[in-house]
């Protein structure tokens, strides 16, 4: 069982430096510096958020999966989880979660995966992990390291419901998430943020209709 850490934040949408909206199946990069906050919104409930996070001075220092849940003893994320990298710094902690829970065991959909779960002529469609390539070729662009295939590693997905059966399984479930839900990190180091705002459509994650998300960033002095 998750440990329910629901908090509510007190910063403001008006107080916030940047705002974007992400489009169903769309990728989308910033970098976070370290003190910033940073919310994902659920716009209109049950959307699916992979999302990757990297040290913005060396990329092969990113988020790891395995050592965020051995130091939090959960496989589930919520306030107060700290995400710990590849050589063991704390990239981000979640400072608010309105959700109450988010996975980190079921992975981005791809199109050889959606293949094998699906059918045959599922292979065509658009999958999170193409929308990862796509989003970091282009941040790649006038920089001397970029983001590489190999980067696109095991992902967080906010807001996504995989319960863990006794066996040991994973069932993709319908979500937990509401319109209006948030999850709140600040950024414990310059971090970049890489999302792939999942356009599933052959399994609950999604409600079987992928909707945008919100993003808000604010400064380090602002609480």
């Amino acid at each position: 069982m998750a440990t329910i850490g629901l908090q509510i934040s007190p910063l403001l949408p008006e107080a916030a430096i940047a705002g974007f909206v992400v489009e169903a199946g769309d990728p989308f990069f910033h970098e976070i510096l370290k003190g910033q906050t940073v919310r994902i919104v659920d716009l209109e409930g049950n959307q699916a958020v992979d999302t990757l996070f990297y040290n913005a001075h060396d990329y092969s220092d990113r988020y790891s999966a395995q050592d965020t849940i051995r130091e939090q003893g959960n496989i589930y994320l919520t306030t107060g989880t700290r995400l710990i990298s590849t050589e063991g710094n704390v990239l981000l902690t979640i400072t608010a979660d309105t959700c109450g829970r988010h996975d980190t065991l079921g992975g981005a959909c791809a199109q050889e995966s959606n293949m094998v779960r699906y059918a045959l002529e599922k292979r065509h469609m658009h999958a999170c992990r193409q929308s990862f390539l796509r989003g970091a070729q282009a941040w790649k662009r006038g920089l001397e390291r970029g983001l590489e295939k190999r980067d696109i590693t095991s992902n967080i997905n906010f807001f996504m419901n995989v319960p863990v059966t006794p066996d040991g399984g994973l069932t993709f479930a319908d979500g937990v998430s509401e319109a209006g839900k948030y999850v709140e990190l600040r950024a414990e180091m310059d971090v970049l943020m890489a999302i792939s705002n999942c356009p599933q459509l052959n399994n609950p994650c999604n409600a079987y209709n992928p909707t945008p998300v919100q993003i808000y960033i604010w400064d380090a002095h602002v609480r």
